[in-house]
């Protein structure tokens, strides 16, 4: 297989890039190769063709692109703290932020998430229930089973994602306070 030139890589990242924005404004459903043409400026719909064997390898492209990004902001939160609850705090606090920040990608993962081929584990339940343990183990925490907790807290962010996307008047501040809150009542913690 050939290596992609630069020119293909940012065609392919133009049309990433439309394809989230369309995503976001029209949902899943009512998204098409012609609208993501128009939306990226391309003569025709043969362009992403080209770069893509058909919509569910620009879907799982789509995905990939903005768990990438997520990630990578969320990652900038992290490790600057010294104990696990503010470690935990970060995380929630760093994943609401890039809603409010980053909106129409937030909007598109949403909305492609259940159409992802090979989505795999995108990591945060292993990291999550590592990271409890870690407060467990420095008193930070009181005890409960990590990976059940896990899936406790992450169903938390993820319902409240999931909220914020389909409500652009979804009040992020209130609910990062609520989550905070819920967040340190679940685990014991006291970060105040």
């Amino acid at each position: 297989m050939r290596a992609k030139s630069v020119t293909e890589q940012a065609r392919r990242a133009q049309i990433v890039g439309a394809a989230i924005e369309t995503v976001a404004e029209l949902g899943y459903a009512a998204t098409s190769f012609k609208q993501i043409a128009a939306r990226a400026g391309l003569s025709s719909t043969g362009l992403i063709s080209y770069h893509f064997k058909g919509k569910q390898e620009l879907v799982d492209e789509v995905y990939a692109e903005v768990l990438r990004r997520f990630a990578e902001f969320v990652m900038g939160f992290l490790d600057r703290s010294e104990t696990a609850a503010g470690e935990l705090r970060a995380f929630f606090t760093a994943n609401l932020r890039f809603m409010r920040l980053h909106r129409a990608p937030m909007v598109a993962l949403m909305q492609v998430r259940p159409h992802v081929s090979a989505r795999g584990q995108d990591g945060d339940h292993g990291k999550m229930a590592d990271l409890l343990r870690d407060g467990q183990r420095a008193g930070e925490f009181r005890a409960f089973d990590a990976d059940t907790m896990a899936v406790f807290l992450l169903a938390l962010r993820n319902g409240v994602l999931a909220q914020a996307a389909e409500d652009a008047a979804f009040d992020l501040d209130l609910c990062e306070r609520e989550l905070l809150a819920m967040v340190e009542l679940a685990t014991g913690a006291d970060n105040t």
